[in-house]
Parts: structure tokens; sequence; C-alpha cells
């Protein structure tokens, strides 16, 4: 969903270069280490943070962890930014970009999760390249992924999350874990779910939230 631009937001992240990159060149390498006080520490990236309700909730409650938020739009990155400044968050960056050049803004084998939270399904047949469960969006989380690492993805919409099925499975994929209805899942996934903007709304009107967890096979 598109937000209405909000000026403050432009402006609040054009003052803090050190917390959000906006609009990287992708061919600039980016010196993470000099963004986060300890990048050895693994590494979550979120791809379509929204709001940032979920990676800022993440990333208080794991500060053992590195996070990245990627955001395209402004207006949201700016709330997610205000958050980070707000609570302190240290642990957490920001990136408002295009994830079509994930690839390109961090290094291969560096992320031990990709989070992909209901994601736009991009309905039409001629769209079907902007999913992100799309073939040649998996060949950049391949390559960014360290070798254990996986992707985790939610939706409440059925169409892409059997189109993602299909997807990850003929690109070789193994799944981890399936859920149809993660909310009432009994079990340690969602014992620890952290709900999104979109979830929350969603869950309580009683539409089911679908999840996968999934690894590239090396």
């Amino acid at each position: 969903m598109r937000l209405r631009n909000k000026p403050w937001a432009q402006k609040l992240v054009a003052e803090h270069p050190e917390a959000i990159l906006n609009e990287p060149d992708p061919d600039k390498k980016i010196n993470w280490e000099e963004r986060f006080d300890d990048f050895s520490k693994p590494l979550a990236i979120e791809i379509g943070s929204g709001k940032g309700q979920f990676i800022t909730t993440l990333a208080k409650e794991h500060p053992e962890m590195n996070f990245i938020g990627v955001e395209l739009q402004t207006t949201a990155a700016g709330m997610i930014l205000r958050t980070k400044l707000e609570d302190k968050i240290d642990n957490l960056q920001l990136m408002c970009a295009d994830a079509a050049n994930i690839a390109m803004y961090l290094p291969e084998n560096s992320v031990d999760i990709v989070y992909l939270n209901f994601s736009d399904p991009w309905p039409k047949t001629r769209h079907e390249k902007r999913r992100l469960t799309y073939k040649s969006f998996l060949d950049k989380y391949r390559q960014i992924l360290k070798p254990e690492g996986h992707v985790e993805f939610k939706t409440d919409n059925r169409g892409l999350f059997e189109y993602s099925l299909v997807s990850l499975n003929n690109y070789g994929m193994q799944f981890d874990y399936v859920s149809l209805d993660l909310h009432h899942a009994d079990d340690e996934i969602f014992e620890r779910n952290v709900e999104t903007e979109y979830e929350h709304k969603f869950a309580a009107k009683g539409n089911p939230i679908y999840c996968l967890h999934a690894h590239f096979v090396k």
C-alpha cells in the first residue's frame, strides 16, 4: 500500500545518513563494518519493511543480532527511522532502496535470515517478475545468504503463497516449515512470531496467515 508523502519523513531521512542509506548507488560498495558496532553478529534483513513494526520489535528483542530494514517508500522508511532514533535501536540499519539491487548492497554469504512479510502480491501475470519470490529474486537471496541461512515468508494472500511454494520448489529450495494458518498453529514458530502491522489487522479479521521457511540446497 502506497503511503501519502510526508515532508517530515523526507527531511528526517536526509538528516540521518548514519542510520539510513537513501537510494544508495548499487555500484558503490557499502561499508557495513562502519555502520554497525559489531558486524560479526548474525545478520537478518527484512525486504519491504512497511512502517517497521516487525523489524524494530525484532531488533529490540534480539540485541545479539544485527538487522537491516529495506523499504522502497521514503515515507515508510522515515517512520521506521523515527522509531529507531526514538528507541535508540543501535543494531538496526535502514535502506530506502529497490530490493532488485539487494545482492549489490550486501556481501556474498553475509546474511543469516531474509524476511519477506506481506509482500505486494502483484496478481497480474505480466507483473510476475516483480514478486519477491520470483526466481530472479531467489537468485539474489542465494547470493547474500550464508550456506546455513534461510528465507522466512508470511502473507495473507493465498494466491501469492501458492505461487511462492511452486517458485521455491522449482528453484530447488527445501522447505523447513509450512503453515496454512500460522495464528492457529500450536508450535514453536507461532510462539516466537512477531507480527507486522498488516498481519495484526488481517489476523484480527479472522484471515488465515500463511507462512513458510525454506533454505537453499548447496
